[in-house]
């Protein structure tokens, strides 16, 4: 177990740096080709691949990290229960959206996100679905199941999840629509920064739709996150945030900023705070997990 979360740690270190580097590259030496003219021969053959191949690889290393973690404190079934309808839900989804216009709109991605799904959607984005829907709703469950479950508490957590799952969206996809260097286009540009209302109703339902189904397979167990198992789930929402303002703000767009703050940022670090925080006894161990069958409480520690 130790060496997964060895593992985990450095798929999340470098997640964050590939962001990082990403950044510098698209808003610091693109814009000034002079600089790359300036590299040697192997380094404008490494900066031209690192930025082909740059976007591919913080999205696989986030899922990795987030699928580790999912694993360690979910165990191999839930987390499992979550990653595939994620994926295959998000995926039919966006082949739908990029295809027939619903439910985003109709919107085709660039080159930059690696191999296109029957040639119109990247195999990374229903990754990114996966490890950004994943952590949203851990943080919404952990900040309002705190108490005896019920419908209203876990109708609650999918609907705050997808929320704060959309709320990245708002900062994101303004900025990598409409940058210089664009992931992706709307053929028919909408109201919000280029983007149509129909985009945020789309995000929300997605979102909603494979936390519920996850919801139904965890229904016989009363999963609950504590807060200083929220590490890495509030790492990975913040930095991916971080990631969106910053290229926003790159592209003069402020107004998704301040919306994706107040819901999605500000929530977050609310329901950190309202999650419950562990015993001395539980720091290190997986997420309780209760049955309803009536038999007591089970926590298992990590090896």
């Amino acid at each position: 177990m130790k060496q997964l979360i060895n593992i985990e740690r450095f798929c999340l270190i470098g997640h964050i740096v590939s962001m990082a580097f990403g950044l510098a590259g698209l808003l610091l030496v693109l814009p000034n080709p002079e600089l790359i003219l300036n590299l040697p021969s192997f380094g404008q053959t490494v900066f031209q691949w690192s930025m082909a191949g740059g976007g591919v690889v913080y999205i696989i290393l986030g899922a990795t990290a987030t699928a580790i973690y999912a694993y360690r404190t979910l165990g191999l079934w839930n987390w499992l229960a979550f990653m595939i309808p994620a994926v295959f839900l998000s995926l039919g989804s966006e082949l739908l959206g990029t295809s027939r216009g619903f439910p985003f709109g109709h919107y085709g991605y660039l080159s930059g996100l690696g191999y296109k799904i029957g040639g119109l959607v990247p195999f990374t984005i229903p990754l990114s679905w996966f490890y950004l829907g994943l952590v949203s709703y851990l943080i919404a469950k952990a900040g309002l199941e705190t108490g005896k479950p019920n419908l209203i508490r876990s109708i609650s957590a999918i609907a705050l999840g997808a929320l704060l799952l959309t709320s990245w969206d708002f900062v994101l996809d303004p900025a990598m629509s409409q940058t210089a260097f664009p992931f992706w286009e709307w053929q028919q540009p909408g109201a919000f920064f280029g983007m149509p209302y129909q985009n945020f109703a789309g995000w929300m339902g997605t979102g909603a739709l494979f936390m519920s189904v996850a919801a139904i397979f965890w229904r016989k167990q009363q999963i609950v996150v504590k807060r200083d198992q929220l590490g890495l789930p509030l790492a990975v929402y913040l930095s991916n945030f971080a990631f969106a303002t910053i290229m926003s703000i790159a592209a003069g767009i402020w107004v998704p900023i301040g919306l994706g703050l107040l819901l999605g940022v500000l929530p977050a670090l609310a329901l950190w705070w309202m999650a419950k925080p562990a015993s001395p006894a539980m720091v290190g161990t997986t997420a309780s997990i209760t049955t309803d069958i009536p038999v007591a409480p089970v926590k298992v520690a990590v090896k």
